[in-house]
């Protein structure tokens, strides 16, 4: 008998909550290729709700179909189809060994070995986020050894099991009726109905943790005050530096993590990594950004101010707002507060040219070629000013790792006024989960100011994700502290 009159079943890979899993043979390709086919059985059969899961099921399906078409370390989909009210993908088979059964037959894996299998992860990951997908189910049964070059594929996405899942609530609407995820590997915010990307992030960590000690999750301690994963202790020659990423992975909360599969990438291919020389019971790590970040040392620490709590807006809100605030930056900046003709030499674009020695040396022995000129007040010497649009990526690199007060230092005196106090601005970004900068374009730079079109994406504590649209950012050049510094020129 075949499926579909297509696809014969050879044998049964394995069987769950949401169907069965067979290894076919394709009866309509010369070859007759091995594929796998997945059964998926709806948890409910109510007829209202099938349509629904219909539906659902093709757009899941579609996704899968683009995720394995734009990577090679995702299977593949060839076909999807409803037969008797039971669901099928067919799928790439890929031959090779699951991490589970590698480490079941060869025991634990060297640090070198997994640490491979992570750099070669996270780029998938980091390619499935840019999808705004959350895989969800993230383990070492969906992770493959491919057999011809033991690259590992990422298998068993969580999004069609939700909609397997779905059942009718009290308003006759369709809606998910169970948490996709495994328990132990999964953390709390995606337990609770509310996966964020570095929730797949999590689940990697512990996967990696469990190739290094043979411990499943549920076979490690966990410190009751902090909610974190003890489990060093089982892998006592692991570089201090990698297990401080792990460590870092699986932090409780999402605000702890890495926020992108990138830079926990950047992390792990850094060659030193001095920021991680914290002990290990250290609940915030210091930044791990591979941009440096903007120096705290000579940073003035304003003094905290009340909280307003009067606003009631949401956070989704917020987010609209705040990014409008900086987004307010336009050419009128630049033509208020341009420098004139007569006063400077420095040229649009970046095409100034480097001051000799001479000109940034601060002793009074300086040579000085025109009989006129007067000694510069200012002593403060000058330095090669920094891309601002790298500037700019550091500033939100910042932002993420909760550095409040040198990203609050980088607002003007005028922005500042217009963006409340320094505690509504601690506030609102710690309402934000992830600052993700889209794109960053140079318009205009000149000694003094600088103008930048950036386009930024908030994820939100709530999962809620915000587009803001294309800013345009003015930056000032502030002399004496040698940085630059967000500005709005629309003071009174």
């Amino acid at each position: 008998m075949l499926l579909n009159n297509r696809y014969r079943m050879i044998r049964e890979l394995g069987s769950g909550g949401f169907g069965d899993t067979f290894i076919a043979e394709d009866t309509q390709m010369p070859s007759e290729r091995r594929c796998v086919v997945k059964q998926l059985k709806p948890v409910t059969a109510n007829p209202q709700i099938f349509q629904i899961i219909n539906e659902r099921f093709a757009r899941e399906a579609a996704i899968l179909e683009e995720l394995g078409e734009g990577n090679i370390q995702i299977p593949r989909l060839y076909a999807y189809f409803e037969e008797q009210t039971q669901f099928y993908l067919v799928q790439e088979w890929i031959e090779g060994e699951t991490l589970t059964n590698r480490v079941a037959n060869h025991g634990k894996m060297s640090e070198s070995s997994v640490r491979e299998i992570l750099m070669s992860l996270l780029p998938v990951l980091e390619f499935v986020h840019i999808q705004r997908i959350v895989h969800r189910d993230i383990k070492p049964d969906n992770i493959i050894l491919r057999n011809s070059d033991g690259t590992p594929v990422l298998i068993d996405f969580g999004a069609v099991k939700e909609t397997m899942g779905t059942v009718m609530n009290s308003s006759g609407n369709g809606t998910a009726s169970i948490v996709i995820g495994t328990p132990g590997f999964m953390p709390s915010e995606q337990a609770a109905g509310r996966p964020v990307y570095s929730s797949d992030l999590y689940s990697l960590g512990l996967t990696a943790i469990y190739l290094l000690t043979e411990k499943w999750p549920q076979e490690l301690a966990m410190n009751h005050d902090t909610g974190e994963v003890i489990w060093r202790q089982y892998a006592p020659r692991i570089s201090p530096n990698f297990a401080t990423i792990l460590d870092k992975a699986i932090m409780s909360h999402p605000r702890d993590r890495f926020h992108s599969a990138r830079e926990m990438l950047d992390a792990l291919t850094t060659a030193t990594m001095p920021e991680y020389g914290m002990p290990p019971t250290m609940r915030s790590p210091p930044p791990v950004h591979p941009v440096a970040p903007v120096p705290v040392g000579v940073e003035p620490t304003p003094m905290p101010l009340p909280v307003d709590k009067s606003s009631s807006l949401g956070d989704w809100q917020k987010a609209a707002i705040m990014g409008t605030i900086i987004g307010m930056f336009v050419f009128v900046g630049l033509w208020i507060s341009r420098p004139q003709p007569a006063t400077t030499s420095s040229n649009v674009m970046g095409t100034e040219q480097s001051p000799p020695p001479e000109a940034v040396n601060p002793l009074p022995e300086v040579e000085n070629h025109s009989p006129q000129a007067q000694p510069t007040p200012d002593p403060v010497p000058l330095i090669e000013q920094p891309d601002p649009k790298q500037f700019i990526r550091n500033h939100y690199a910042n932002l993420n790792q909760r550095q409040y007060n040198p990203t609050w230092s980088k607002l003007s005196h005028n922005f500042k006024s217009k963006a409340g106090t320094f505690a509504d601005y601690v506030d609102w970004w710690e309402s934000v989960a992830e600052i993700r900068v889209l794109s960053v374009r140079s318009i205009a730079q000149t000694e003094r100011e600088a103008i930048v079109d950036v386009q930024l994406q908030y994820l939100m504590n709530d999962g809620i994700i915000v587009d803001d649209p294309k800013s345009r950012i003015n930056l000032v050049w502030d002399n004496r502290e040698q940085t630059w510094l967000f500005d709005d020129k629309f003071e009174p």
